[in-house]
């Protein structure tokens, strides 16, 4: 990136699909910052995510969410990992809009579970969103969630079988080519 100020990249997704590796990945690329949106709701909240949820529930997390990403899509020169279900409020909808480029990147159901369940830090920092858990909370999550994600999308990237810094550098590529 150029040392002029440019609008945040954000990267939506579900869990599980890679959003702040790559993040963390695309901004050492573009040579800026980069911000986790879940991290900063814990660090702000004083709690894990899951806390929240359990003293407070899903309800405050998500006011906390979206009062971070409305600062965050302020930013210049940054990268955002947002969680996955930030894009569901109107206003955060809208606030992505404002950014340079809004990247979906996707994986299966079945993928996505394999890797939360190869995640040792799933149980404490991410509760269940249905009663269900597993993979039939993925099962339903993802069909509510992906036209969402594909409505707010400036383009997708699928994340299967690609490694973190090749996700990244597709980005990269797909962001120089729409400039």
């Amino acid at each position: 990136m150029t040392n002029e100020a440019i609008k945040p990249i954000a990267i939506i997704g579900y869990r599980g699909t890679g959003k702040t590796t790559v993040a963390r990945l695309l901004a050492i690329r573009l040579g800026c910052d980069w911000v986790d949106a879940d991290i900063e709701v814990e660090l702000r909240a004083g709690k894990s995510i899951a806390a929240i949820f359990a003293n407070e529930g899903e309800h405050r997390f998500r006011e906390l969410e979206a009062e971070i990403v409305a600062q965050l899509c302020d930013q210049t020169n940054t990268v955002l990992a947002l969680g996955g279900g930030a894009v569901l409020r109107e206003n955060t909808r809208n606030r992505l809009a404002r950014c340079r480029a809004v990247v979906w990147l996707r994986a299966s159901a079945e993928v996505i579970a394999e890797r939360l369940a190869a995640d040792e830090s799933t149980p404490e920092r991410r509760p269940n969103l249905t009663n269900h858990g597993g993979r039939t909370e993925i099962d339903r999550l993802l069909a509510e969630r992906e036209p969402i994600y594909r409505s707010c999308a400036t383009f997708e990237v699928d994340t299967e079988g690609k490694q973190p810094a090749e996700i990244a550098e597709e980005i990269a590529t797909a962001i120089g080519s729409a400039d």
